[in-house]
Order: structure tokens, then C-alpha cells, then sequence
């Protein structure tokens, strides 16, 4: 969709955007050898995409000997624009730190002071989501007090031995980091063993994702304060509506957070080379570097925008409470009553970016 738009203007730079696909499995050393033979055997101009965290920090490294720029559209580990960052990765979605960060804002209004994290054991879920949340909440909330963590495999196919100890530490709120498929077990089994019933569950970063919605249709909990990277009813803007319509009208079907992902990267991609003027990475790079890029989730009056120092993008986020909505099908409940935590209260300042990469690169000792 975002290639058929840049290609009707007249491409990039007069050559026509031309986009191959390969599915990464979820597998880091799969995604190596793909990327590899992307750039050797197809000479590619750019890398974009990635669903895992861990994929991600394998293929970013491909990214960096080869000097192919990675445009990271998915994944949301903020390790890869902190310690293990590197100069040809941009990210065009939000990371576990904008979310996490949000998540911390938004609890620290309201009463609650006793909280249970539970998310999938590996960098996404637990190295990243976890500290991130662990780290900002006692910022904003020092009386805050977390009761308990635990780290059921991705895939998991058994949340219940989980599901009992979050039960027995009697949180006030349980925040789960989970994402896709995981999201719809843990929610179904939540149900089953009365979860929601005894404590306020929340999620962040993925658990208000269009696809989870549209798997769980009436057996969505009404009143999750859940969060996503896009979401199809917010904000109510032209852009958005044109880019939900657009998607319908080409798969007859709603897109998810990925497909906004995808949409932003190829445009960041395109606007970025443009404004370079050649495909040099270095060029490319320069440009990338406070481009601002307009997203279907930016609200009327805000730009997106790429900080230099990390290459990541700046935005808004929101956080709403689950609500039935019939408008997008088959989907039964929705988003609404929401809160926007503004871009700017969500990111490491440029000092602290710089400590922790100086940290990461310490010898041990």
C-alpha cells in the first residue's frame, strides 16, 4: 500500500520502490542468513521489518557490517536504540520504554499501589518490559510496590500455574507483556480462572492490538486499560481514517499495529532518501536524523519525528479502557476513554542515552 503510494508519485528519486518478502520464523539465526542473502545476492537498498525482539538485535548487526540501513517497523526492544544501538538501525514505532514509561505515567494518577508483572521470558517481555516498567514506576510512584514477576515461555501453551501465582500475591493490578497469540491464550485462560473479576489488568505496549480484539469478539473483559502501536478508532483524524479505509479496501479486512509499522517505514524510507538525495547510507542516514514523518496515529497538531541521537521515533501515546464498538468487525469491543501521555515525558534524556551506551561498552572488571 505505502510502496503503491510512493510509486504513483513518481517512485523515489525517479526509480520505482520495489519491496521482497521473507518470513523470519521468530528464528535470529534464519533471519541472519535471509538478511545476508538480501544484501548479497539482491543488493538491497535498505532492511525493514522484524516481528521479534531478539530477530532484531541479530539482524541489526547485519545491518551494521554491511552498512545497509535497517528501518525497524515492528520489534520494540529499547536495547537496540540504547546498548546495543547502531548507526544505520531508525526504529518507526514505539519501543518498550515509550510504553512502559506511559504505562508508569498513567498508574501513577490513579489509587493503585500494589502491582504483578507477568510476561514472556525473553528480551521483549522480560529483559526489556519488565526493567523499563520496573525502572520508571519507582520514579513516579516510590510507594508504589510490586509483589511479584513471573515468566511464563513464549508460546506458553499453560498460563493457569501463572495465572494462580499472581492470585495468591493479591495484587491490585497485574500488567502482562504479552503479544498476538499469546495476548488471546492468557486472556481466555485469565477468564477461565477468574481473573478479572479480582484484579485490574493492564497492558501497554501490545495488548490493545487490533487482532487481539478481533480474535476474542465478545469474550473481550470490559474495562482492560490496554495500549497498542496503532489503533484503528484512534485519533479520529483524516489521515487515520484514510489509512484504516485504505487497508479494508485493498484485504477486506482491519490492519493491526504491523501494518501500520510497515506503512510508516517504507514512507520513512522513501522521505528519507529523498531528502538525502542518493541511496548512500550515509547520506540516507544524515537524513534520517530529525526527519519528521506524518503517521496515521499522529493527532491533528502533532508530527512524528526521528531523534538523532537514537534514531528513534517521538511520539504520543494513548491508553484506553476496553468498551464495546461495532465499527470495525468482526472485532466486539474497542478502545475508548482515553489518556494521552505526551511524546516528550516518554524518552531517556540525550545524557542518559550516551550513559548507558558508555556502560554497555565498559569492559567488564
Amino acid at each position: 500500500m505505502a510502496a503503491d503510494e510512493v510509486n504513483r508519485r513518481g517512485g523515489v528519486l525517479g526509480k520505482e520502490l520495489r519491496l521482497l518478502f521473507a518470513d523470519d520464523r521468530s528464528d535470529p539465526t534464519y533471519a541472519v542468513r535471509v538478511a545476508q542473502r538480501y544484501v548479497r545476492e539482491d543488493q538491497v537498498d535498505f532492511l525493514l521489518g522484524v516481528v521479534s525482539s531478539a530477530v532484531a538485535l541479530a539482524v541489526t548487526q547485519v545491518s551494521r557490517y554491511f552498512r545497509v540501513v535497517f528501518v525497524g517497523t515492528d520489534h520494540a526492544s529499547a536495547r537496540l536504540t540504547l546498548e546495543a544501538f547502531q548507526p544505520y538501525y531508525f526504529r518507526v514505532t514505539n519501543n518498550t520504554m515509550q510504553s512502559m514509561r506511559a504505562g508508569a505515567v498513567y498508574l501513577s494518577r490513579r489509587p493503585w499501589r500494589r502491582f504483578f508483572y507477568i510476561g514472556p521470558d525473553y528480551e521483549y517481555g522480560h529483559r526489556r518490559q519488565w526493567l523499563d516498567f520496573r525502572e520508571y514506576l519507582a520514579r513516579v510512584l516510590p510507594e508504589g510496590e510490586i509483589v511479584g514477576a513471573v515468566w511464563p515461555k513464549l508460546y506458553e501453551p499453560d498460563y493457569r500455574p501463572f495465572l494462580r501465582a499472581v492470585l495468591e500475591a493479591r495484587p491490585e493490578v497485574l500488567v502482562h507483556g504479552f503479544w498476538g497469540g499469546d495476548t488471546i491464550a492468557f486472556v481466555e485462560q485469565a477468564l477461565e480462572v477468574g481473573l478479572f473479576e479480582r484484579v485490574q489488568v493492564v497492558s501497554f505496549d501490545a495488548g490493545g492490538n487490533y487482532e487481539v480484539f478481533e480474535a476474542l469478539q465478545d469474550r473481550v473483559p470490559e474495562g482492560m486499560i490496554l495500549s497498542a502501536r496503532h489503533h484503528n478508532n484512534f485519533p479520529p483524524t483524516e489521515a487515520n481514517r484514510r489509512f484504516v479505509e485504505g487497508f479494508w479496501a485493498r484485504a477486506r479486512r482491519y490492519p493491526s499495529y504491523t501494518a501500520h509499522g510497515a506503512y510508516v517505514g517504507v514512507h520513512f524510507v522513501a522521505r528519507a532518501v529523498e531528502q538525502a538525495g542518493s541511496l548512500d547510507p550515509e547520506d540516507v542516514v544524515r537524513a534520517g536524523e530529525g526527519l519528521r514523518i506524518p503517521t496515521p496515529r499522529d493527532r491533528d497538531g502533532f508530527c512524528s519525528w526521528v531523534r538523532p541521537v537514537d534514531h528513534q521515533i517521538v511520539q504520543e501515546m494513548y491508553i484506553g479502557r476496553t468498551r464495546r464498538s461495532d465499527a470495525f468487525p468482526p472485532a466486539r469491543y474497542l478502545l475508548g476513554d482515553w489518556d494521552v501521555i505526551p511524546a516528550e515525558a516518554l524518552l531517556p534524556t540525550e545524557e542518559e542515552v550516551l550513559r548507558v551506551r558508555a556502560g554497555a561498552a565498559a569492559p567488564a572488571g
